[in-house]
């Protein structure tokens, strides 16, 4: 779900529709007879020069509003569609139409009475069920419990939905008219509460919004009371994420999708994932933490005074991190876990064998330790440049391909996984699988 609302206070002036001309019309009387007949003669028609798609069920006829000092006069009309949102209809005599939505005609005005122009088609009794064909356009599961007019654009309508049974709501995108055929967006409205926009959601207060963490704290059960709660933001993969800071100093970030939590983060180890916390006071545990990877990494025969980590996703029983060195250039992917498990760190230029790719140091960094599988092999003439993962082997090996300094042709290598050893070897000259520049 993307961020469309920020910057539009220019744009949500050019709606489509006067509230003036609502305070002056006349006040609706019951549906008669004749409002109905008179309505689909009319409004059908200039329902569709107005943009309107949808197949006319039912109109009436409102009512005429006469402007004497402009010389002008304007008729009302409301109809229901067969589908989705039903529209009043704002025809000025001799111009060209235009609408708005049950939900905007349904507002009450400014001295909070209901307006003249306010839906009564049976039709058009619920709004509430009527947007549903709309958010199931933006692909959100949201039964709507509340629902309100933001306002229009020359090309699109904004509207709040408040989902029932849940703290969750959205700012929901449609076309203008509003059209269940035409592509919709849903956004969280915990985007818009800190966010620079005219656009506001108002069913709910960023309070009650943000309640919602607790759902996700619980089904962590990382025993943290809340004591502070912080939308963090969306990911480029459409995961949401959620900070809570706890009563015990400790913090969390929760990565939801789907409305489900999927990983749980400690502030200590997340200062690379969206920016990490910010509720939740974080140096002092870094620094413990740094000094808790620096002996875990040196007992795994890795000799690095960790200046930095970020953590992978992994296994529920592992730690996964990359680790930054203060006393040397090459970094390594640390996976260290319980009682039984034996600490490993995979240098950088064969982690991605395991599937993880550092970015605080180079890959080049650590060919050194590819040259010396390839000694371990007899192949003692060859000082590593470049290294490519081929793939998987139905055996489970991975094998991994290796280019030169001297320019001559390059090996392949096989790895077994754990634990990470070179097993096998073959020469560019005798596969087809080599591609990097030389090997070829």
């Amino acid at each position: 779900m993307k961020p469309f609302g920020i910057g539009l206070a220019a744009a949500l002036a050019l709606v489509a529709f006067a509230p003036a001309a609502v305070s002056q019309s006349k006040k609706g009387e019951e549906i008669t007879e004749k409002a109905r007949t008179q309505g689909m003669a009319e409004a059908p028609a200039l329902a569709q020069a107005a943009g309107v798609r949808c197949q006319i069920t039912d109109a009436r006829f409102i009512g005429k509003v006469d402007d004497k000092k402009a010389k002008t006069s304007t008729n009302y009309y409301e109809v229901d569609c067969d589908q989705g949102l039903g529209f009043v209809v704002q025809a000025p005599a001799g111009g060209t139409p235009s609408v708005f939505t049950c939900v905007e005609a349904n507002a009450p005005g400014p001295d909070g009475k209901q307006s003249s122009l306010a839906c009564k088609l049976p039709g058009n009794a619920d709004p509430k069920s009527d947007m549903r064909p709309l958010l199931a356009a933006a692909k959100v599961q949201c039964t709507p419990e509340e629902v309100r007019g933001i306002g229009q654009t020359s090309t699109n309508t904004f509207f709040e939905v408040q989902c029932q049974g849940t703290a969750q709501g959205y700012v929901l995108k449609t076309s203008a008219p509003a059209d269940p055929g035409q592509p919709a967006e849903a956004t969280d409205c915990l985007l818009y509460d800190d966010a620079d926009t005219n656009i506001k959601c108002t069913l709910r207060d960023k309070a009650a919004r943000l309640s919602l963490v607790d759902t996700y704290v619980a089904a962590a059960n990382n025993g943290c009371s809340p004591k502070d709660r912080r939308y963090v933001g969306q990911s480029q993969a459409g995961s949401t994420f959620f900070e809570a800071a706890c009563t015990d100093g400790k913090g969390y970030l929760y990565k939801v999708d789907n409305g489900q939590l999927t990983q749980t983060y400690e502030c200590a180890k997340a200062t690379m994932v969206m920016g990490g916390c910010t509720l939740t006071d974080t140096k002092e545990a870094i620094t413990e933490q740094n000094g808790l990877y620096t002996r875990l990494a040196k007992s795994a025969n890795f000799d690095c005074e960790v200046s930095k980590y970020a953590p992978f996703p992994g296994p529920a029983n592992l730690d996964v991190v990359e680790l930054a060195c203060a006393n040397r250039p090459d970094g390594g992917v640390g996976v260290f876990g319980g009682p039984g498990v034996k600490p490993q760190v995979i240098d950088c230029a064969r982690a991605p064998i395991a599937g993880y790719r550092c970015s605080f140091s180079k890959p080049e960094t650590a060919y050194k330790v590819v040259t010396e599988d390839l000694k371990k092999l007899g192949r003692a003439e060859c000082e590593v440049s470049n290294t490519r993962v081929i793939g998987k082997t139905t055996k489970g090996t991975t094998m991994m391909e290796v280019a030169c300094a001297d320019g001559l042709k390059g090996y392949v290598l096989e790895y077994q996984p754990e634990p990470l050893t070179a097993i096998g070897v073959t020469g560019c000259a005798f596969t087809r699988d080599c591609k990097l520049p030389g090997n070829t």
